[in-house]
């Protein structure tokens, strides 16, 4: 206790050298804070559409379909293999896949079909919120389509309006159908904005002439269940499917990811190296204005260890301080972040949409990694001055001017 009083002097004997090297750390703090809070949000967000709205966590082929997609290569008897995969503790639903021309009045352009079963979709993905104008398929519109907002601009076709579809079934002959478009999405991605065609399932078997399989089988997992883990479980009961994870699907996708994430540590270190500086110039001046005070202390019995239990306890008393104010600081502009957000105004990376409102993601690491640096940092920075004041030689730092 008597330490810790001491300590408290010595910090505000010079008030304007200790005000400064407070505020420069928690300036750091709220910045870093801040920082975290939105690139953590910018992660989430982006992974989140990946997996919500494209991708999901896995994805399961015939084999050789990702090589070279066919109509014709599809996974035999679907329906068991999504029975045995919920038994299994994940949700999964099939799709269907064919490329063909889609026609406007005065138009026509590439398209990706995508047969959907409606009520398993939507356990697997949330595209079906992403309708910008118009509504999600309906089994009971077996005509009504939902279009990929770039693909509706290049037909020049709206909500209502109608679009022929051209393409080649499964027996070779050339199949094509009058639709009408029920909805126009979101940004999805570039892939689905520029081409993508949505369809009930049974029109598209009807349409193709596909009447069994599936081309594609989109399993999620719950947030608890690792991915590798999942992966395992997937390709135990799908033994002679192909089995990609996202990470596999989007491989570049990933690792700038998690490049990402490790720009963040490196932007906490380069930061706070800066802050370091202002520390250790602090507590060398304050050790260099009070040579002779130490030189008494040791004199008196005073030993290395507590001169040096002093500083630390003195350096501990400004970061303590800094960390209760960058962070009390954090809270409000976390909050106002995480639930205004920045307005991007819509864009894409990779060619995954975003979400135009960029927002932060409020947790216990977004405070706790950038004080555990901000202390580790401080650390290393007291290390020196509290060496050389602990082992300073007596008589040396009496006659010192």
């Amino acid at each position: 206790m008597e330490i810790f009083k001491m300590a408290w002097r010595n910090v505000w004997r010079n008030r304007r050298r200790t005000l400064v090297t407070i505020a420069a750390m928690s300036l750091a703090l709220l910045v870093m804070i801040l920082y975290a809070g939105l690139m953590a949000g910018y992660f989430r967000d982006m992974e989140r559409n990946i997996l919500d709205l494209e991708v999901g966590d896995l994805q399961v082929f015939a084999q050789s379909y990702r090589d070279n997609p066919s109509l014709y290569t599809r996974i035999e008897d679907p329906d068991g293999l999504l029975g045995s995969l919920e038994a299994a503790g994940v949700q999964a639903s099939g799709r269907l896949l064919a490329w063909g021309l889609a026609a406007g009045e005065d138009t026509s352009s590439g398209a990706s079909f995508r047969g959907v079963d409606v009520e398993r979709d939507t356990q697997v993905s949330k595209i079906h919120r992403e309708v910008a104008d118009g509504e999600w398929l309906d089994p009971a519109d077996p005509k009504g389509v939902v279009l990929g907002r770039r693909l509706a601009r290049t037909l020049g076709v709206k909500r209502g309006g109608e679009v022929v579809v051209l393409t080649q079934g499964a027996d070779g002959a050339m199949a094509y159908d009058l639709f009408r478009v029920r909805g126009i999405l979101k940004g999805i991605g570039d892939a689905t904005d520029r081409a993508g065609l949505f369809m009930n399932e049974a029109v598209f078997r009807e349409l193709l002439l596909v009447p069994e399989g599936a081309h594609q089988i989109i399993v999620r997992r719950s947030q608890e269940q690792p991915l590798e883990g999942v992966a395992d479980l997937v390709r135990s009961v799908a033994a002679e499917l192909d089995v990609k994870t996202w990470r596999q699907l989007l491989p570049t996708l990933a690792s700038m990811l998690d490049s990402g994430r490790s720009a963040m540590m490196v932007m906490f270190v380069i930061v706070y190296i800066a802050i370091g500086i202002v520390i250790l110039n602090a507590m060398l001046m304050a050790v260099f204005e009070r040579i002779r005070e130490f030189g008494v202390l040791k004199a008196i019995g005073v030993g290395p260890f507590e001169v040096l239990r002093l500083i630390v306890v003195e350096s501990a008393i400004q970061t303590g301080i800094a960390v209760a104010i960058g962070a009390t600081l954090a809270v409000p502009g976390l909050y106002y972040l995480s639930h205004t957000g920045i307005d991007l105004g819509g864009m894409s990376m990779m060619g995954i949409a975003m979400d135009p409102i960029w927002r932060a993601e409020a947790s216990p690491e977004t405070f706790t990694q950038p004080i555990v640096v901000l202390l580790c940092i401080v650390a290393v920075a007291v290390i020196y001055p509290a060496l050389k004041a602990a082992l300073i030689e007596p008589v040396e730092a009496m006659r010192h001017q």
